[in-house]
């Protein structure tokens, strides 16, 4: 570290009148510790969906209607012993959707948080201590969810929660607490007559900060039309199809028609397949928006050459605007879309691995200037 840099960070980090980005301190860890976060939600999505989803989604189907002709020969311990092979497979997509989503949704607020610091009105060694709890409980809760399929009951103190389940509530409570006590800091700031602060480091607007800016609200104003779209065109109209195709399954069962029956399962998954399809079109779009958005107010911090970094905020782009876009198309095109979504998401992975590579090469030099003259200015 630089005579400079130590200077800095002796004379302001205490008093908080710099947010800046030096070793080990609140904004570094909140920054670095949500890219990590997003990178191993979005890279454990990639592999789930890979190896495990359309996997689980044929076997969820395949039993049910092994269930529903099994009711129709009048086998029930048959028909039974399916149902809960359905209940285990949902259980295992369910905790890994829930250890992706919470993965991806504590990185966002941990890059919030980042961007907020400056107002927090409290001593930075206070806030790197609320940064590291904040951190071990985004990373204690996804894997306590993830751990709740294959640890069950076991040895448990309670009858109806695991230890996975104590362990991911307790990472819940973690952050919970720490994001409570940074708005606290937030209102002792805004009461306490402080200062108003305005952080020259997220001031500068570069070419790829303002790329990803204008990027980031194209991919939300698409997400939003087209949840608009997908709400007046089609969501009342997949709702009606699912009653009528889950009556006709009743009825079918009670008749004993297998043909009908095994149609109108056949049309569920359809349905089913749509349904999701479109709202993962839409939430993807709107949430890469604001990850867009998010990174560009740390592209000084990037320590890589401006044509690098240009590269990668437009491989970032791309890459978001593929992800939804072939999710979308998958009923259409089936496998061939499925693996462009899984290259789209790729590419988003690359392009924030390289920014949070360069954030971690980043050596304080935005920092040292402008603490110098923040210093000259308390001097004169």
């Amino acid at each position: 570290m630089s005579r400079s840099q130590t200077f800095i960070d002796d004379s302001f980090a205490q008093e908080g009148e710099l947010a800046g980005l030096w070793a080990m301190g609140a904004r570094r860890l909140l920054l670095l510790g949500g890219i990590g976060l997003i990178l191993t939600g979005m890279f454990f999505g990639d592999i789930f969906a890979v190896y495990t989803l359309h996997q689980n989604a044929a076997r969820v189907g395949a039993h049910l209607e092994a269930a529903a002709n099994a009711a129709l020969s009048g086998s029930r311990a048959v028909a039974l012993a399916n149902f809960k092979d359905v209940g285990s497979f949902l259980e295992n997509r369910g905790t890994k959707v829930d250890t992706h989503v919470h993965m991806i949704d504590f990185g966002y607020l941990a890059l919030l948080l980042a961007i907020l610091q400056p107002w927090v009105g409290l001593a930075e060694s206070s806030k790197r201590k609320i940064a590291w709890t904040f951190l071990v409980g985004a990373w204690l809760l996804p894997v306590g969810v993830y751990l709740i399929h294959y640890v069950g009951l076991a040895r448990s103190p309670l009858k109806a929660i695991g230890w996975a389940s104590i362990a991911a509530d307790f990472g819940g409570l973690l952050v919970l607490l720490a994001t409570l006590v940074y708005l606290i800091g937030l209102a002792m700031h805004s009461r306490g007559g402080g200062a108003s602060r305005s952080d020259e480091l997220l001031g500068d607007r570069s070419l790829e900060g303002r790329m990803l800016f204008a990027g980031g609200l194209a991919l939300i104003l698409l997400g939003f039309s087209h949840g608009s779209y997908y709400a007046a065109a089609d969501l009342y109209r997949h709702e009606a199809q699912d009653y009528t195709l889950l009556a006709q399954m009743s009825a079918g069962a009670a008749a004993g028609a297998r043909v009908v029956v095994n149609d109108a399962l056949a049309g569920y998954g359809q349905l089913q397949g749509a349904k999701a399809v479109n709202i993962a079109a839409h939430a993807h779009s709107i949430e890469f928006g604001l990850l867009a958005i998010m990174m560009a107010f740390f592209q000084p911090y990037v320590s890589l050459r401006a044509a690098w970094k240009r590269g990668w905020a437009a491989v970032l782009l791309i890459g978001s605007l593929m992800l939804p876009v072939c999710v979308l198309l998958e009923m259409k095109f089936g496998l061939v879309a499925g693996g462009l979504a899984d290259f789209g998401g790729l590419l988003v992975i690359f392009a924030l691995l390289a920014m949070w590579i360069g954030i971690l090469r980043y050596t304080g030099d935005l920092d040292a200037a402008v603490g110098m003259r923040s210093a000259l200015g308390v001097r004169q």
